[in-house]
C-alpha cells in the first residue's frame, strides 16, 4: 500500500485546465452580457421616458400613429368670444357623451356669472346613459386638457336597458338619467 495519494495521470491534466478556464471563461461572457443587456435595457428606458417627457412639454411634436394624447393642448378653453369657448366646450362634452354610448336629451350653456367667478364658461347637460358607461364618461370629460370640472352631478336610475349586467345577472344594465354642469375656464379675448 502506497502512502502517495493518488495522482490524475499527467496527459489528463491540462485537458482538465483547458475545461476549467473555458467554462470560467463563458460564465464571465455570460455575466458581462448579461450586464450590458441590462445597460442597454435601462439607456432605452431613459431615452424613450426623455422623448416623451419631449413631447409632453411640447418641445417635440408627438409621434406618427400614436394615439390621441389628452393632455396636449391649452389647459384653458380657447376661442375668440365667450360663445365660441361654450361651443367648443358643448362640442366636448357632446363627443363624449357619444363615446359613452349616451343621449343627450338638454343642454344649456352659461357663459356668464357662473358660481367659479368671471373667465369661467359652464354647461348644464340633461343625458341618459348607461350605469356601466357613466365613470367612463365623467372620466373623459375631466381628464386631459383643457381642465374642465364636473360640477352638480345628480342621477336617477330608470328601467334596465339592454348590454351591460345587473347584480342579478340578468344581463340588463341600469339606465340613469344624468344631468350635470360642466366648467371651463376661458381664457378670454388676445
Amino acid at each position: 500500500m502506497s502512502l502517495l495519494p493518488s495522482v490524475v495521470p499527467s496527459r489528463r491534466l491540462p485537458l482538465l485546465a483547458a475545461q476549467g478556464y473555458l467554462a470560467l471563461v463563458l460564465l464571465l461572457l455570460a455575466v458581462a452580457g448579461s450586464a450590458i443587456g441590462d445597460l442597454m435595457d435601462k439607456r432605452a428606458a431613459v431615452a424613450e421616458a426623455s422623448d416623451a417627457l419631449d413631447r409632453l412639454q411640447g418641445r417635440k411634436p408627438p409621434r406618427p400613429g400614436d394615439a390621441a394624447d389628452p393632455w396636449t393642448g391649452a389647459p384653458v378653453l380657447e376661442g375668440p368670444t365667450v360663445t365660441v369657448a361654450g361651443a367648443v366646450l358643448m362640442q366636448r362634452i357632446a363627443a363624449a357623451v357619444e363615446r359613452a354610448g349616451g343621449r343627450i336629451t338638454s343642454s344649456r350653456p352659461e357663459l356668464q356669472d357662473t358660481t367659479y367667478g368671471p373667465g369661467f364658461v359652464a354647461v348644464a347637460t340633461s343625458l341618459d346613459i348607461g350605469a356601466d358607461a357613466l365613470q367612463k364618461l365623467l372620466y373623459d370629460i375631466e381628464a386631459g386638457q383643457p381642465f374642465l370640472f364636473v360640477d352638480q352631478l345628480a342621477i336617477q336610475s330608470e328601467a334596465p336597458a339592454s348590454g351591460g349586467r345587473t347584480a342579478d345577472g340578468s344581463g340588463q344594465s341600469m339606465a340613469l338619467k344624468v344631468t350635470f354642469t360642466v366648467y371651463g375656464q376661458w381664457q378670454g379675448a388676445r
